[in-house]
């Protein structure tokens, strides 16, 4: 209760303050945890999904990422139809089930490539039509490469295992949560073929991350794995950059001239200088080594004597 004073002080805070609703049942949707570290995750995914793609189909896919979102799990199932490749997975050890959910686009598009096409797709299907076992084999190609992908996605905050559990054609008998429980859905649109596009959509029950939001807080540590990759890559690229060819100037003496000076000389002049103790290499526009000059054979030759430690300034290129 407000009580006003003789100045009326009371009304006028009164009128300044507000109300906020708070609901001590509601579920925080807030995720807890820095956006920051699921794009890093769903980055990696894309990379190593699109690794796999052209490994196994032959094709380089355009993938495009699209914001990690939380939302109701009646929602999110609202803007489903089937039939659609609904696949139930279990994560260890994170609680609960997954999906997987993969559009016809793709797997037709897939199948195309698989068997040599062009990426053709598929248009639109009736609602009950089931999957031939053809089409259930490279669905199975592509969960195994998005299995691969996600290890390897998760692989900096911590090892998951992955194993199938079920699948649906009708994303409204896939159950991973009740219909108010929240989920975070990562969706990837492919590309796989001339005006194909498809989506691989990955949907976690909120529940699961849980566990590890503290790990997904702190900064995403490279693997031991990685470290040795990243060890690997760099000495792959040390041994690509010693093979790269350099073109050496060996440079005996600079004589400052004029244009006026330089147009008027004609064949047989003679221009004098003052021959120095050493003559000097370039590599690139850096004078790196003094050298000797003298011949082996039949051949001029420059024998390096020593390292030449130059001032930018002194570096100059006026011949």
């Amino acid at each position: 209760m407000l009580r006003a004073d003789a100045d009326g002080k009371g009304d006028d805070l009164k009128r300044q303050l507000t109300v906020v609703k708070h609901d001590l049942a509601a579920e925080d949707e807030s995720i807890g945890f820095n956006d920051a570290a699921l794009d890093m995750i769903n980055e990696r995914f894309s990379r190593h999904l699109r690794a796999g793609l052209v490994d196994v189909l032959r094709t380089t896919p355009r993938i495009q990422i699209e914001k990690s979102r939380t939302t109701r799990y009646a929602q999110f199932l609202q803007g489903l139809r089937a039939p659609l490749s609904v696949n139930t997975i279990k994560i260890d050890p994170l609680r609960g089930y997954s999906l997987v959910i993969i559009d016809p686009s793709v797997i037709f598009s897939s199948l195309d490539n698989f068997f040599g096409g062009f990426g053709k797709g598929i248009g639109d299907l009736p609602p009950t039509r089931l999957f031939t076992p053809t089409e259930t084999s490279i669905i199975k190609i592509l969960l195994n490469l998005v299995f691969g992908a996600l290890k390897e996605a998760w692989s900096p905050v911590l090892p998951l295992a992955f194993s199938h559990a079920a699948s649906e054609i009708n994303p409204q008998f896939a159950q991973i949560a009740d219909e108010n429980d929240l989920v975070i859905v990562s969706s990837f649109e492919l590309n796989l073929g001339p005006n194909v596009d498809g989506k691989i959509t990955i949907v976690h029950p909120f529940i699961s991350m849980k566990p590890i939001r503290d790990l997904l807080r702190s900064r995403i540590q490279t693997s031991d794995e990685n470290d040795e990759k990243t060890r690997l890559w760099q000495v792959d690229m040390h041994d690509a950059c010693l093979d790269a060819k350099l073109t050496v100037h060996v440079k005996l003496a600079e004589i400052p001239s004029t244009l006026e000076q330089v147009r008027a000389f004609k064949p047989g002049d003679v221009v004098f200088f003052n021959k120095p103790d050493h003559a000097w290499a370039e590599v690139s526009g850096f004078a790196l080594f003094d050298v000797e000059i003298g011949t082996l054979g039949t051949n001029a030759a420059a024998r390096l004597e020593s390292f030449r430690v130059l001032k930018p300034q002194e570096n100059t290129s006026n011949e």
